[in-house]
């Protein structure tokens, strides 16, 4: 097990990770190269942020990373809803891995916090 897998906020992006890559899959083809993929990239990086940023030095440069992983949740939300406009994600799936998002948003801004008080 790797260290940043103690971290909730891993856990859960990573289940977003599933998530999203399930629910891609059933996009059109012509997608596969555009949206799908910058959907995909965006999720995919919220986890990854995490795990490279625990790896750092300190917990500053961590939290410099939980904030990519914010962004990136930012743009995956803006992505998945563009997704639903486009007709490619109904609202029940689109509410279901937003769902996802929000319950790993929560547990990423938490660490986010917590690394601006570091314990002693």
């Amino acid at each position: 097990m790797g260290p940043y897998e103690r971290f909730e906020a891993w856990r859960f992006s990573h289940e977003l990770v599933l998530a999203v890559y399930r629910l891609t899959a059933t996009w059109p083809a012509h997608e596969q190269f555009g949206l799908t993929s910058q959907v995909r990239r965006a999720a995919a990086s919220i986890p990854s942020n995490i795990a490279e940023g625990s790896a750092k030095r300190g917990p500053a440069e961590f939290r410099r990373f939980l904030g990519y992983s914010i962004g990136s949740m930012s743009e995956l939300t803006y992505l998945l809803s563009l997704s639903m406009e486009l007709g490619y994600t109904g609202r029940r799936e689109f509410q279901a891995v937003e769902s996802l998002r929000e319950r790993a948003g929560r547990a990423t801004w938490r660490l986010y916090q917590a690394m601006s008080h570091p314990s002693p």
